[in-house]
């Protein structure tokens, strides 16, 4: 009993702490370009506790696998003051690709601490290191793409789990954190819908355009995106309950 609870702690605090990291990057940044935040939320599900602050609520919710950040504007056009429909392309641009940018950075800084503090490497060596961790995902995603990693290889949720409950050394731990959100980071920005990504891309051809897409266009694309990436999401936890089986 008292594993099961120490393996439940690692895994929500290591969801917990990368939520905590990407919704804080996407909040951050609608801050700075004045768009109104209408609640910072981690996990899903029923409120269990919440503070207004200002004009953003930040709220503790029962389902701790993941987070939100819901800006005035963003899921219906707002006239209020401070509507993220009204930003600037740009601005949206900045916001949306804030958590997985910020999730990225996380994980060097962490990299480079680790290397640094506990294996004492000198400074150039230290960049060498983190500089390949940092190349690792980008080349794994380019290796996907490339038909060289087939779809059986990707981890997802199930897996992680599996991996995170196998870890003992603290230095282990905090090591694996960087590593699923850097993939965490680089992940959200592929231009796939609904992914920030694939947000991006909207707001791009918006910026070209000059003008939005409609609305029926705009939702067909992100409800074949959303059913995609589904259906991929089943198929990995399918193959993560396999290995595991075996």
């Amino acid at each position: 009993m008292l594993t099961f609870i120490v393996n439940a702690i690692k895994i929500i605090f290591l969801l917990g702490i990368l939520v905590f990291i990407h919704e804080g990057g996407h909040f951050i940044v609608a801050k700075l370009c004045k768009v109104r935040v209408n609640e910072f939320a981690l996990g899903f599900g029923k409120t269990i506790i919440s503070k207004k602050i200002g004009e953003t609520t930040y709220a503790l919710r029962i389902i701790p696998l993941g987070g939100f950040v819901r800006l005035e504007g963003e899921e219906q056009p707002s006239e209020e003051s401070g509507s993220f429909s009204k930003a600037k392309i740009w601005q949206k641009i900045l916001i949306v690709a804030a958590g997985g940018l910020v999730n990225i950075i996380f994980a060097i800084i962490i990299v480079f601490l680790i290397v640094m503090i506990y294996y004492k490497y000198p400074l150039k060596e230290t960049l060498q290191v983190t500089g390949t961790f940092a190349y690792s995902i980008i080349d794994s995603i380019k290796m996907l793409f490339s038909g060289n990693v087939t779809v059986n290889e990707l981890v997802g949720p199930v897996g992680i789990s599996s991996i995170i409950v196998q870890t003992t050394e603290l230095v282990n731990y905090i090591y694996l954190i960087a590593a699923i959100s850097l993939s965490l980071g680089v992940t959200n920005l592929l231009p796939i819908p609904p992914l920030d990504g694939g947000k991006i891309v909207i707001y791009i051809i918006e910026g070209i355009r000059r003008k939005p897409l409609k609305e029926e266009t705009e939702v067909a694309i992100q409800m074949t995106g959303f059913v995609c990436i589904i259906l991929l999401s089943v198929f990995v936890m399918m193959n993560d309950i396999g290995h595991i089986a075996k």
